[in-house]
């Protein structure tokens, strides 16, 4: 049962990429090609980093399903956007599910490796993010993460929440992880609605005299 839900919340998270990447790519205007290519990397991208880090086969380079998924949610995407009026709204919530089911899905496989609960953190970051980095590079777009939203901060406190709930708490595993989903999908969606920003820096221009 347990094993069963882990891989739906992999499923889900595949799915909510390859749409949050597939309408980034349609906003930019890119052919059906394009659009593929965009949604794969945008699914795929954090879950490679985080694979690559803990020298384990690549998941999707072993489980034809996930590219069977990524394949007909982007060919949906793309009958579903003819008929989608809220598209930068629709955008934004498929991005805030991915954040929030691929950050489970990358610390959970730090703690399978019985790494520092830090570094199980970082991985959930990074497979929450870093789809979406590789997605806004190739579109020529300054990543989400770099900017002032609230966004890899939706990550570390959904995903401290989850390792704390986990250890310390009497939840079922099961309700944690939904809880700690619904959490970062909260943060992304009250920080854009409220505009949440965190503090950045300014440069500071010098004048100086020949």
């Amino acid at each position: 049962m347990h094993q069963n839900f882990n891989f739906l919340i992999e499923i889900l998270g595949t799915i909510a990429f390859a749409m949050s990447g597939s309408f980034a790519a349609m906003q930019k205007r890119l052919d059906p090609f394009g659009v593929l290519i965009i949604a794969f990397v945008t699914s795929v991208g954090g879950g490679t980093v985080r694979d690559l880090l803990l020298d384990v086969p690549v998941f999707w380079m072993h489980d034809i399903l996930m590219c069977t998924v990524i394949f007909m949610t982007c060919l949906f995407s793309m009958i579903f956007k003819s008929i989608e009026k809220k598209f930068r709204v629709t955008l934004s919530l498929f991005d805030s599910f991915g954040l929030g089911l691929f950050t489970i899905v990358g610390i959970q496989k730090g703690l399978s490796a019985d790494l520092h609960p830090i570094i199980c953190l970082t991985l959930g970051t990074i497979t929450g993010c870093f789809g979406g980095i590789i997605r806004d590079i190739l579109l020529n777009r300054i990543p989400l993460i770099f900017r002032k939203e609230i966004y890899a901060t939706a990550c570390i406190v959904g995903g401290g929440a989850f390792m704390l709930m986990a250890k310390f708490t009497n939840f079922s595993y099961g309700f944690v992880q939904i809880f700690t989903i619904l959490l970062i999908v909260t943060i992304r969606t009250l920080a854009q609605k409220f505009q949440w920003q965190i503090p950045k820096f300014y440069g500071v221009e010098h004048n100086s005299e020949m």
